[in-house]
């Protein structure tokens, strides 16, 4: 394959390459790519914003995530966190440092995925920078979106008595790097070629993960407004204690009522590992917790992408998991105390 040397453009011209192709999708993008700055304006809604920085060696391994997955994933997790607020991502801002070791050709991947997921998200690329970097790959993204005025949901209002709820499954994507991890460590000391084992759905949870637009889309049909919601990047634990801490509130979680994926548990049991702590501690799942009032059980129920794991209590009664042998133990960031 041609190789063309990202010098050979120059920054002006590397930047009209990769935004070449680029398509607006949303009324409120009034200037896009080529100007100074972008002009949004979202008529009369608000405007949220989010933003992540992505490292090479600390958030992705490139031995094993291709550019194009990872320029989709780029786009994904932070689309999630404008999901996460119950809004509407919109526009997107990407900026990117590169060693020379990339060619234009790499590059042009890695924007493959990134318009791959901008149409999956209907979100418009509006701006960015690109410069050298002497040390990997730097990835940041800022996503903007819009919601309804006063619409939005923080971390903060989940109330006693709310209801616990989960979407998709938990612990794949943490399970995906623990077999990619073993692979890379495994070819690095033998040469010996990777065997996935056929454990796509774990690989795909980690390296392709989708933002949960279907689930925002649900609230709306059925007029359900959660009290507090987050995605969950680090891990079901950590995440749900970041909600009982801004909300003031305690909560009990249900271990069998978690929800875990089948391929995924048993690839955890043949690793020794416990599915339970995947769910907890893992991470990168992008799936999104929540809470509800008690009256919206019945169409909470009703969406089988959706799943009811617990339930809001005083803050005085703590965190706690009820493991399925009947069992309370304190919620901790990991998992609860006795995984440690």
């Amino acid at each position: 394959m041609d190789r063309t040397e990202i010098a050979s453009l120059g920054e002006f011209g590397l930047i009209d390459h990769l935004t070449k192709n680029n398509e607006i999708k949303n009324a409120s993008t009034i200037l896009s790519v080529g100007d100074d700055a972008a002009v949004i304006d979202h008529f009369g809604r608000q405007t949220v914003i989010s933003t992540d920085l992505l490292l090479e060696g600390i958030h992705f391994d490139l031995s094993y995530t291709p550019l194009k997955h990872l320029g989709y994933k780029s786009v994904v997790v932070n689309v999630s966190d404008i999901y996460a607020m119950n809004a509407t991502p919109t526009q997107l801002v990407i900026s990117i440092g590169i060693s020379n070791k990339f060619s234009v050709e790499a590059l042009d991947e890695f924007y493959e995925g990134v318009y791959a997921a901008c149409k999956e998200y209907d979100v418009d690329l509006v701006g960015g920078d690109t410069t050298t970097s002497q040390r990997g790959f730097v990835i940041s993204i800022t996503a903007i979106g819009e919601v309804a005025p006063d619409s939005y949901v923080t971390r903060s209002g989940a109330k006693v008595n709310d209801l616990i709820c989960v979407s998709g499954d938990l612990g794949g994507a943490f399970l995906g790097l623990t077999l990619l991890e073993r692979e890379r460590r495994i070819f690095e000391t033998t040469g010996a070629q990777p065997d996935l084992e056929n454990q796509a759905y774990i690989v795909g949870r980690l390296l392709k993960p989708e933002a949960r637009k279907d689930v925002i889309e649900y609230f709306a049909a059925q007029n359900i407004m959660p009290s507090s919601m987050m995605d969950i990047s680090d891990g079901l634990s950590s995440e749900l204690l970041h909600i009982c801490k801004q909300s003031n509130v305690g909560c009990v979680l249900y271990e069998d009522k978690l929800p875990l994926n089948e391929d995924s548990k048993a690839f955890a049991y043949k690793l020794e590992l416990d599915p339970t702590a995947c769910a907890l501690s893992g991470g990168e799942d992008y799936e999104l917790l929540f809470t509800v009032a008690q009256a919206d059980y019945e169409k909470i129920n009703a969406n089988n992408g959706l799943t009811i794991i617990g339930y809001i209590t005083e803050k005085s009664e703590g965190q706690h998991i009820i493991t399925r042998g009947g069992n309370k133990h304190e919620l901790v960031a990991q998992g609860w105390n006795h995984l440690k």
